[in-house]
């Protein structure tokens, strides 16, 4: 056979494997094919988000930015777009209903009208008078209840319940987290100044907590009453109010940020002021960049328009957490997520340097708390050489131990 007849021969038969492999081979799903493929059954998962409008009561001193409106509510979004983006691959859709409570409306009403639309899983950015009547509405033992906005250490004690979780970390925990930073600084003499709110007094008894807890000293403590025109005299009353005791930190307890700035520079000795106000422990902080948590704040940057808060980071790691569950257990049903969520199966990579989970005993998400001022991450809690049995986010709060939650 010539080479030119082989040359002929192959053509043919590749012309013929051709035409058998186009014969068997499935059709392209075009525009016009679309119409006639059986759409893919869809999860819809649904989400409530129950929020009140904080009120701003601090003076009108020194341009005090105004409180955020959107706080929380821009967490939860980016969130919600996060788990859609991988919930599209698994035939899941989620879905995020916003109620806003009007001045007098009850968080229960609100939680009983989430429950008339299906949704059993609620992200609550509430402060604790709101959520109280929330987790005692007879719906609430059918809802998985996320807290965002109360750090009341009750919730994760007597007052704890089965279906409330916590991904705002506690005040005790914030407490132990600048406590460890504190100690291991050696500076463990501290000066403590309480506001006359009831925040104030519950971060001051979780200041003191942690002192005992880690070794340190409340060697003094006063009560701010703040009745002076501080635009006109901080500058005489604050080193008069510090002058006679000797200590390495004041650590002030003004949650609503009424007085406690006021302190920086101004003490009678150099000394470092912590606390609610200057070097702060905080669940989420906006300089925050080490593993991988660079990307996340500048995807919350495009969207909100701001930096992201701590409030805000909890309510997106409570929609997340929703969505980790969901995709796990490639279920829409509410109790499938909540036993999955409660498991000691579950994980969450959440920008913090390790993966997080829920503590069985009271329901809180153990995470690494950052300790810093409003320009730097200082460090971040827990600190090197405070050691525990299992995990060592457990020395930030309560453990099981010492926790009084019975979640039956």
């Amino acid at each position: 056979m010539t080479q030119r007849s082989r040359r002929r021969g192959c053509e043919v038969i590749g012309a013929l494997l051709l035409v058998l492999l186009m014969a068997s081979a499935p059709r392209l799903v075009t525009a016009e094919t679309l119409g006639e493929v059986a759409p893919v059954a869809q999860q819809v998962i649904r989400i409530g988000y129950l929020s009140r409008a904080a009120e701003d009561a601090r003076p009108a001193l020194y341009g005090l930015p105004p409180r955020l409106s959107d706080e929380g509510a821009q967490g939860a979004r980016l969130g919600l777009d996060d788990i859609n983006s991988s919930g599209r691959f698994m035939g899941q859709r989620f879905e995020l209903a916003e109620t806003l409570l009007a001045e007098g409306e009850d968080a229960g009403e609100a939680l009983r009208a989430f429950a008339e639309t299906g949704r059993s899983l609620v992200v609550a950015y509430l402060p604790a008078a709101d959520l109280d009547p929330a987790l005692a509405a007879p719906e609430a033992v059918r809802t998985i209840i996320f807290n965002a906005g109360a750090p009341d250490d009750r919730f994760r004690g007597a007052d704890c319940r089965a279906y409330l979780m916590h991904t705002i970390p506690s005040r005790a925990m914030l407490a132990d987290a600048l406590a460890q930073y504190l100690v291991r600084k050696r500076w463990t003499k501290w000066f403590l100044v309480v506001g006359s709110r009831p925040g104030d007094v519950l971060y001051a008894e979780a200041v003191r907590r942690a002192a005992g807890k880690f070794g340190a000293e409340v060697v003094s403590e006063k009560a701010w009453v703040g009745r002076f025109d501080a635009r006109r005299t901080a500058a005489e009353e604050i080193p008069l109010f510090t002058q006679d005791v000797r200590y390495d930190v004041l650590v002030v307890a003004d949650e609503g940020g009424f007085f406690g700035d006021l302190f920086l520079y101004r003490t009678w000795d150099p000394r470092l002021v912590a606390g609610t106000q200057g070097l702060t422990p905080a669940g989420w902080h906006p300089r925050l960049e080490q593993w991988g948590a660079a990307q996340l704040q500048s995807r919350f940057l495009r969207k909100a328009n701001r930096s992201m808060t701590s409030r805000d980071y909890a309510a997106w790691a409570a929609v997340r957490s929703i969505g980790e569950a969901a995709t796990r257990t490639r279920s829409s049903a509410p109790h499938v997520i909540a036993e999955y969520i409660q498991s000691d199966r579950f994980e969450l990579a959440a920008f913090k340097g390790r993966k997080l989970s829920f503590r069985a005993w009271d329901g809180q998400l153990r995470q690494p708390i950052p300790v810093g001022w409003s320009e730097s991450v200082v460090s971040v809690s827990p600190q090197e050489g405070f050691l525990h049995r299992s995990s060592e986010l457990d020395t930030l709060g309560f453990d099981a131990p010492e926790n009084a939650c019975h979640r039956g």
